[in-house]
């Protein structure tokens, strides 16, 4: 069922004026994203009519954008990944782990997200990894699945990547299951210093290479003491690094990160109204404890919209990453082999004859099951009214 009010409307209402006021300050990709936003779900895109087989109750249904910046888009491949995720659970603890860039290091990540993004996932992995092979912690391979988020509550540019880590992983030797205390995996002290220095000398590197761009407005960075000037201080201080066991296990985990591996910025149910004021929202206040952590605040459409498209991510950019023992085409063999250390029964294979799942919504009328008996091009409206399923049952083959 359509939101009363979606980030659609706002582009479309908002947005034509948006794109006058910032010509040659937008990517060519900020505005395809736009307008896959603005033409999701409408004729724009073609799509279907659907026809209950029961009560005969018909609704038109257009396609979507597939934009992974959409955020009404990407739900039945946030389900597939979901499930595709589960398959890979262990019989473990897991812990949610989040690695944060200092604000200094975010203005620097907003003008460079391809290399400054990647440098986070590679930082960030490489210190788990280091950290939990190290026999005076964990001395174990672990596995982990990394999914990068660039925003707070309220839209701000804030780059950090969520982590699900099991608790525990296969012996360096390969013989055994190493298993980390229930409610502890690794020291977040020594984590969040090995993810500074490992980011901060290769932050360093990329800039002595020349790969790492400034605006006008920043330009004397491009000079390399000036760059370290403004590095200086986030080597000096501690950077934030979050593990705690999830209390409600690692599907609870998986369901929060699957919300939004195929989403991004906003979901449409916290916007609360759009008039000529802006843009009313709801958002987390996370510096603030109980009820009063729930907050409304109100945005120029504008504001909103440049809010929006600072988290649209590096076309090819991949923000769902997988390390140690999830990664790449070894992640079948290590999930067998842990399984086996564990003393696991392995996971059934999925029956060769499974029908992909039906995420069509059921018959508003009478709950069946709708079929599709007709679909239309981009542009067009399909012909009123469509053919009775009865004529479509008694012509079908």
């Amino acid at each position: 069922m359509r939101s009363s009010l979606e980030v659609a409307d706002i582009f479309c209402a908002a947005g034509p004026a948006y794109r006058v006021a910032h010509a040659g300050h937008l990517s060519l990709y900020q505005l395809k994203v736009m307008t896959a936003v603005e033409n999701c779900r409408t004729a724009a895109l073609g799509g279907h009519v659907e026809a209950c087989e029961d009560c005969g109750h018909w609704r038109i249904a257009y396609n979507s954008c597939r934009n992974r910046h959409c955020p009404k888009c990407q739900g039945a491949a946030a389900r597939t990944w979901l499930a595709e995720r589960e398959a890979d659970l262990l019989p473990v603890g897991y812990f949610h782990v989040v690695f944060t860039l200092p604000a200094e290091i975010a203005a620097i990540a907003w003008q460079n997200k391809a290399v400054v993004y990647d440098l986070l996932f590679k930082a960030a992995s490489e210190t788990m990894l280091t950290i939990a092979a190290d026999p005076k912690h964990l001395g174990a391979r672990i596995g982990i699945t990394a999914v990068l988020h660039t925003w707070g509550s309220a839209m701000t540019h804030h780059p950090h990547v969520h982590m699900i880590v099991p608790g525990g992983g296969i012996a360096l030797d390969g013989m055994r299951w190493i298993s980390s205390r229930p409610a502890f995996l690794l020291p977040v002290r020594v984590l969040g210093a090995l993810f500074r220095r490992l980011f901060v000398t290769r932050l360093i590197a990329l800039h002595d290479a020349g790969r790492l761009f400034f605006g006008s407005e920043n330009s004397e960075l491009a000079g390399r003491q000036a760059f370290l000037r403004l590095i200086a201080p986030v080597r000096k201080k501690r950077w934030v690094v979050y593990a705690k066991a999830p209390f409600a296990g690692p599907q609870a985990v998986l369901a929060y990160l699957s919300r939004y591996t195929h989403r991004v910025a906003i979901s449409n149910r916290r916007l609360i109204a759009f008039d000529e004021r802006g843009v009313t929202m709801r958002y987390k206040d996370y510096r603030r404890d109980g009820l009063d952590r729930q907050r409304v605040m109100t945005l120029a459409a504008d504001e909103f919209i440049r809010r929006f498209l600072l988290h649209v991510l590096p076309r090819g950019f991949h923000r769902i990453r997988h390390y140690g023992l999830l990664a790449g085409s070894a992640r079948k063999d290590a999930i067998a082999r842990a399984r086996a250390l564990l003393h696991v029964a392995p996971a059934p294979p999925p029956p060769d004859d499974e029908e992909p799942p039906d995420y069509r919504p059921p018959c508003p009328c009478c709950g069946g099951h709708m079929v599709v008996i007709e679909t239309f091009v981009r542009w067009q409206q399909p012909r009123a009214p469509p053919r009775p399923l009865k004529l479509v049952r008694e012509i079908a083959p």
